[in-house]
């Protein structure tokens, strides 16, 4: 019996040292590591303002089609003159960067491919008045955010133009933009910054456009727009005129659509003018 035990003791002490050294092994042999989940695109929201409640001029209220009574144009003067306002930064933002918002809402309907170095991109090609882009979003992220990198090709005028690039918190809570202007230029020269705030569970928000022009006449400029919990306005815009040095507020109720507005370059005093639900012009609250 004892011959058997010393027989059989250093087969399986050998045994479990080759199991032992086999475990080890594996343990060292790198491991393919997990695919890491894109960055999710900040909401369309923080990048382009809504100017829905004040639309056009030459399809507001304040610039009638055909033959109207003086009284009655007079009699949207309020609203006209805060849609005046807001139609220019519109002007602005959906006609002279009518590229890089149609590149940024397109990339919504796109899936990534992860880089090598971690990064993502969505790729895809985009129409605008029936000129066909290419785009490439970069995004990355690590501890302290995401970031963004939007570059634009037209066939045979420019290639991988950085059109704009970006920055936000993990929560997507606050964040920046910052669009440069159109490719025609030798080098990308900033032309609006863009600064934005979130509260999902509050349901606020805000966004702020700024003329970041290089030494331009209006560098500093502004449109700020935001939607919150006030009574009755739970909608602002305060839009500053650089070149006038001067501050318009527009307060809104984004239900029933009635409002008010303050200009002192306009109205020549510092109260607030105001408006129904139907646009016309009466005397404030």
């Amino acid at each position: 019996m004892k011959k058997i035990r010393s027989t059989i003791i250093p087969y399986l002490l050998l045994a479990l040292t080759a199991v032992v050294l086999f475990i080890a092994g594996c343990e060292d042999e790198p491991t393919k590591p997990e695919p890491l989940k894109p960055p999710e695109l900040p909401p369309l929201s923080t990048f382009l303002m809504d100017f829905d409640d004040f639309t056009p001029i030459g399809q507001s209220p304040y610039v009638p089609n055909g033959d109207v009574p003086q009284d009655v144009i007079l009699s949207f003067d309020n609203w006209g003159w805060a849609a005046l306002n807001v139609s220019i930064w519109n002007i602005i933002i959906t006609v002279h960067a009518a590229i890089p918002v149609a590149a940024f809402v397109e990339s919504f309907k796109h899936q990534p491919e992860q880089q090598p170095d971690s990064s993502w991109v969505w790729s895809y090609a985009f129409t605008v008045h029936d000129v066909e882009y290419t785009a490439e979003l970069w995004g990355s992220i690590d501890n302290n955010g995401t970031e963004w990198e939007m570059y634009i090709s037209k066939e045979g005028y420019y290639e991988d133009f950085l059109w704009y690039f970006g920055e936000a918190d993990l929560f997507l809570t606050e964040g920046t933009w910052t669009l440069n202007k159109d490719p025609e230029d030798p080098e990308p020269i900033p032309y609006i910054g863009i600064l934005w705030h979130r509260d999902v569970q509050d349901s606020t928000a805000d966004i702020r456009y700024t003329n970041i022009v290089p030494d331009g006449p209006e560098n500093g400029g502004y449109i700020h727009y935001g939607i919150t919990n006030d009574d009755p306005y739970d909608a602002f815009y305060d839009i500053y005129n650089k070149g006038q040095n001067n501050l318009t507020n527009i307060e809104w109720n984004l239900t029933v659509k009635n409002g008010q507005v303050k200009d002192p370059a306009h109205f020549d005093d510092e109260i607030w003018h105001c408006w129904n639900e139907n646009l016309e012009d009466i005397d404030c609250p």
